[in-house]
């Protein structure tokens, strides 16, 4: 499972460093192929086989919805598979990295199944947003659905 989030930066060449835990997660359960696609201000990451679950309930849905089709659309063709190299390395394809404003510094912020890669003031920004959230009945009713 992807959990935690750690500070990175992306090198000159757009590449980015996945963390020692997720590059052991990738190696002992999945294999050394990603897809990266636009979400919430962000990408999200999956490795390939979890990627294949979510099209699968993607697919699911009513494709005569309006709201649905627009959802594929943007989820859908922003999907590009990516490879980790055997330094860990992620290339960011340069439409993604422009959607998500990633430049320098960045976070990448373990998301249980997938991960998500952030600029890491927007990704501040979010956590700061959350805290504000923390206390609301929002989360007290997410947490009753959890039965925690």
């Amino acid at each position: 499972m992807f959990r935690g989030r750690t500070d990175q930066t992306i090198d000159p060449k757009s590449r980015i460093i996945l963390p020692v835990k997720f590059r052991e997660i990738l190696l002992k359960k999945y294999d050394n192929t990603l897809v990266l696609t636009n979400f919430d201000n962000c990408l999200i990451v999956y490795p390939t086989e979890e990627w294949i679950d979510f099209e699968d309930k993607i697919r699911k849905l009513p494709s005569g919805d309006r709201k649905v089709r627009t959802f594929k659309r943007f989820i859908i063709s922003g999907a590009t598979e990516c490879t980790v190299d055997k330094q860990g390395r992620v290339l960011m394809p340069p439409s993604l990295k422009s959607y998500a404003q990633l430049e320098r510094d960045i976070v990448i912020a373990g998301q249980i199944n997938h991960f998500e890669i952030w600029n890491k003031e927007r990704f501040y920004q979010s956590i700061q947003e959350g805290q504000d959230f923390e206390g609301s009945t929002e989360i007290s009713d997410i947490i009753n659905e959890l039965e925690l």
